[in-house]
């Protein structure tokens, strides 16, 4: 079977994938989930976090060749490892997550789409190093079709998310483009919308685009469908 390794988006952490590391293991999968710098229970401080460093972490974790499942932010730093390392990476998986543009930040891409819904939940720090997820919108924006009790598990682990790794320039060339990639489209996102998932895929092949039909946090919302999901793209 494969080496999966699983990476967070924006405030969250290894955490998020709970419940959909345990049926890929089941699946006879070799499986990790990591914590970025500064994320859920790295100590790395807010101020010397950067995109590199992301990338570098997610290197780290891989052990021979895997495949890798980036969610929401997480598609800069994967797309980035794979350009530093494409040797180490199978295939990179796209989970309603940010499929780069060469020379862009994840910031100018948020700006690129057609609508921001997501920024009614954001709250930036006063001194502008990081933001956060409100509380009184991250359901909406996040979580809308996740459980009561998933939705309190999400909300005590959100850590801030430092700003400079998203607001930095991403440059991609022919050892990112020589990677096998797939992504993930979710239908009712309230985050990254869906018709922007549809612009970022739209330069992969059908058959490497999937739809799941719900939130933006599947791997809370619907754990197993996902893990079969990852599952069916692994074995190719």
């Amino acid at each position: 079977m494969s080496e999966i390794v699983l990476i967070h988006g924006s405030c969250h952490g290894a955490w998020c994938w709970r419940d959909v590391a345990p049926v890929l293991e089941a699946l006879g999968h070799d499986v990790r989930a990591i914590d970025l710098p500064s994320h859920g229970e790295d100590p790395t401080p807010l101020e010397a976090v950067t995109l590199a460093g992301y990338a570098e972490a997610v290197l780290a974790a891989i052990r021979g060749r895997a495949v890798v499942v980036g969610h929401s932010m997480a598609g800069f730093p994967i797309s980035l490892a794979a350009e530093m390392a494409p040797e180490k990476i199978a295939r990179l998986v796209y989970l309603c997550a940010y499929l780069p543009w060469d020379g862009y930040s994840l910031v100018e891409m948020r700006k690129a789409a057609p609508r921001h819904p997501i920024l009614k939940a954001l709250r930036r720090s006063e001194d502008g190093t990081c933001f956060s997820f409100d509380p009184a919108h991250a359901r909406e924006v996040l979580y809308h079709d996740c459980s009561d009790d998933a939705v309190a598990f999400a909300l005590a682990h959100l850590r801030p998310q430092p700003i400079t790794p998203q607001d930095t320039k991403i440059a991609l060339g022919d050892r990112f483009a020589g990677v096998a990639k797939s992504y993930i489209r979710c239908r009712q996102d309230s985050a990254i919308p869906a018709e922007f998932q549809d612009e970022m895929s739209a330069g992969l092949a059908p058959g490497d685009v999937y739809d799941l039909p719900g939130s933006h946090s599947p791997f809370l919302a619907d754990p197993a469908g996902l893990a079969k999901l990852i599952d069916r793209i692994a074995r190719g």
